[in-house]
């Protein structure tokens, strides 16, 4: 069965996350997006914890839905405009939660601090509990639903794998420059440096929305890795502004395994963020309105031009440095994948209003009321059809994405980059 999976997301008990991150939210707008399996995020915190048990049911095995009481509670909010059954209709599949939760490690090794963030996928409340029970022995798992455990990285493999085999620990957006595996600030220069022996037991890394699928494949050791696309949401908008599309079983197993196997077949593409738009993409330094590119930084020695501290190394970057293939050699490597800007964005470049406004708002609601959810609409739908449902500017847009035919500004140093169509 083919569906689009988002596994990284946070609930409303994470550090600055929209208080609107609730399970009745997230199943609603996963299903305006087309989203088949969103993971839940933040399963080791103690409330939202306890929300998951309360308001979800296991439909499938290791998959879960919200309760019929729940869903009412969606259909009665949403159905009355339309939109909701226009997504249903043309949705790739039934929305599904999958256990899932972050966690970030600061700690020593070999007199240097790393601090690295990582996804965790449970088959199950039993294995959740149990990794909660081992990690509340380490930090306090109460204060942000995205705990920072003073622990090694490969001890949270080994507490995971424990409650169970069938866990699965993923290195978070591991080119970011503080907080990924591979990060230039405090990461590792290679997976197998950060895990040693238990690399065996990592079978995906998530790549982040400063990086696409060529700049990994620049980096050999990250073939025998299933690249995964997440959208790392801390608001309902930002749902799936990267994601994954695959073709397996719908149930735990059926996902993991594929994960596992790192199947092309199975793991059909990505749908990224064109890295440019990342907020670390380039070099250089925020507060002084300085972007750098890697000749720039090398040329100034590191040090930002205006107020003479240290730039911020980027993760294109970052990539140059640790790759052992130059672009043309990575091409071969590449898998298929999908170059995405989220539909408000679009919208709201061409109206030339906020992404929150009201006018933004109704055209993306009407959009998907006439087409489809918002996936089928980037991915799927004919231009004829999105300019019938919205305006001529807004299906040249979309028309212009497909082909790659942008321009955009890079981001750098937690500064998003701008499209300009």
């Amino acid at each position: 069965m083919k569906f689009i999976a988002d596994f990284h997301i946070h609930s409303k008990y994470s550090h600055a996350t929209s208080k609107f991150m609730d399970l009745v939210s997230l199943s609603t707008w996963g299903q305006l997006k087309g989203i088949g399996v969103m993971g839940t995020g933040d399963f080791t915190h103690p409330i939202w914890q306890q929300e998951l048990k309360t308001q979800l049911q296991e439909v499938e095995p290791g998959l879960f839905e919200l309760k019929s009481e729940y869903q009412k509670i969606i259909t009665s909010q949403v159905t009355a405009s339309q939109v909701y059954e226009s997504c249903k209709v043309n949705a790739l599949s039934p929305h599904r939660f999958m256990l899932s939760s972050e966690v970030s490690t600061v700690f020593k090794r070999n007199g240097r601090c790393y601090r690295t963030h990582s996804i965790i996928l449970a088959p199950s409340f039993q294995a959740v509990d149990a990794i909660t029970k081992e990690l509340e022995k380490i930090g306090n798992i109460t204060s942000d639903g995205r705990p920072i455990l003073g622990c090694d990285a490969a001890d949270i493999v080994k507490i995971v794998l424990n409650a169970s085999e069938d866990c699965m620990v993923i290195p978070a957006h591991i080119w970011t420059p503080w907080y990924g595996l591979l990060g230039s600030k405090s990461g590792f220069n290679s997976v197998h440096e950060a895990f040693g022996y238990l690399t065996q037991h990592i079978y995906a890394v998530e790549k982040g929305l400063s990086s696409n699928f060529l700049m990994n494949a620049q980096l050999s050791e990250l073939d025998k890795f299933a690249l995964l696309c997440n959208s790392d949401a801390h608001s309902l908008q930002n749902l799936g502004r990267e994601a994954n599309l695959l073709d397996t079983d719908l149930s735990y197993a059926g996902i993991t395994n594929a994960l596992r196997k790192n199947d092309k077949n199975e793991l059909v593409a990505g749908i990224e963020f064109f890295p440019e738009r990342g907020k670390y993409y380039g070099d250089g330094h925020r507060a002084c309105g300085v972007y750098l590119t890697p000749q720039q930084t090398v040329a100034c020695g590191g040090i930002c031009p205006v107020c003479h501290k240290p730039v911020t190394i980027g993760v294109l970057n970052r990539v140059n440095q640790l790759a052992d293939r130059t672009v043309e050699q990575a091409q071969e490597f590449v898998r298929k994948r999908y170059q995405v800007v989220p539909l408000f964005d679009v919208i709201s470049h061409e109206l030339k209003q906020a992404d929150t406004s009201q006018k933004v708002q109704k055209m993306y609601h009407q959009m998907l009321q006439q087409v489809g959810p918002e996936f089928y609409i980037l991915l799927k739908a004919s231009i004829q059809q999105i300019e019938q449902a919205s305006t001529p500017g807004i299906a040249q847009a979309i028309a212009k994405i497909r082909s790659g035919d942008i321009v955009i500004l890079p981001g750098y140093d937690g500064v998003y980059g701008q499209v300009q169509f």
